[in-house]
């Protein structure tokens, strides 16, 4: 049986609504696909999209990786709570990986089918992290890769992803399920030390917040005004580059050294698909190369640059071959 979504029951459901609805984060006419895990933030976007969107523009993903003893109960849950707001539910499976980055590899699992299924519905795709997780990201990847990137944070839009809870906290999401009186699943490995991320979360903010009560109201506050003088950055690489994927290396030599590595990491990136950190510290040798004939460099992540009669472009490190492999 559908659900119709409940009166807004307190200030915590009130304030979220039209925060969300003010942000436009969740555009009316377009088919929502939310990332459903079980957990608070999750059921709390799975609420905020139905009664912003209605059931019939909303589908949820639940993805049951079989690692935890309690991920049936997970499933059982979003499937209960998919019924019980007339949302159609979508399970992948993927089975335990056999090598590499286990959270890493869940990850990859996670957004790759979400989005699939968003290609093949026209949707959004919508995630449930909060300011809480952006604290995390930050300092993790502070902590992990030396680049500007890291007190950028998550974006509240990424191509197709929004975030419709990024400017909450975790504890508004449980206020906003308590109120409305939605059950969730707690993930017991989160209160683990055993990732990365856990030690983050109990370790370096529980460190912060000891030093200042509003350190991680702090780090958002930065996070904010940096990605804010980014968009001025960004245009100013836009003016060197003009639209183009090369950039000739004498006027790369002729640019002050920051906006220089901005073209650099641009250019990287955009051969890579993906942010190549550790590119834009090998400035020193990419201007260095010559200004005659053809000259390769391979770099980080395997980006190669090239530089070709002065022009230098950013491609992919060709694997190399074994006669095995031929």
């Amino acid at each position: 049986m559908s659900r119709a979504p409940q009166p807004s029951a307190g200030e915590p459901v009130r304030e979220m609504r039209a925060e969300v609805r003010r942000r436009e984060l969740l555009p009316a006419g377009r088919p929502l696909l939310v990332m459903l895990s079980g957990g608070r933030d999750s059921v709390c976007l799975l609420d905020l999209a139905v009664s912003l969107l209605g059931a019939a523009a909303v589908s949820a993903l639940h993805v049951n990786y079989g690692l935890r003893e309690g991920a049936a109960g997970d499933e059982r849950h979003c499937r209960d709570l998919c019924a019980d707001y007339g949302v159609e539910l979508s399970v992948r499976r993927p089975g335990a990986p056999t090598l590499g980055n286990l959270q890493a590899w869940a990850r990859d699992v996670r957004y790759g089918a979400a989005a699939q299924l968003a290609l093949e519905r026209g949707a959004l795709v919508a995630a449930g992290h909060t300011s809480t997780d952006q604290v995390e990201t930050i300092l993790y990847r502070l902590a992990s890769s030396p680049s500007r990137r890291a007190l950028l944070g998550m974006r509240e839009r990424d191509g197709v992803l929004v975030r419709p809870l990024l400017h909450f906290s975790r504890e508004q999401t449980a206020a906003y399920c308590t109120a409305l009186g939605l059950a969730w699943r707690d993930d017991e490995s989160n209160d683990s030390d055993a990732y990365a991320r856990g030690r983050v979360r109990h370790g370096l903010v529980s460190a912060m917040r000891a030093v200042h009560p509003g350190a991680e109201a702090n780090v958002l506050a930065v996070a904010e005004l940096l990605r804010d003088e980014a968009l001025v950055l960004e245009s100013l690489v836009d003016e060197v580059l003009r639209g183009s994927r090369s950039v000739p290396l004498r006027t790369l030599r002729e640019l002050p050294a920051a906006l220089a590595r901005l073209v650099v990491a641009r250019l990287a990136g955009g051969a890579r698909g993906a942010p190549a950190p550790g590119v834009t510290r090998r400035l020193d040798e990419l201007l260095l190369m010559p200004d005659l004939g053809l000259c390769h460099l391979d770099l980080p992540h395997r980006v190669r640059a090239t530089a070709r009669d002065g022009q230098l472009s950013f491609g992919i490190t060709p694997r190399i071959e074994r006669d095995g492999d031929r």
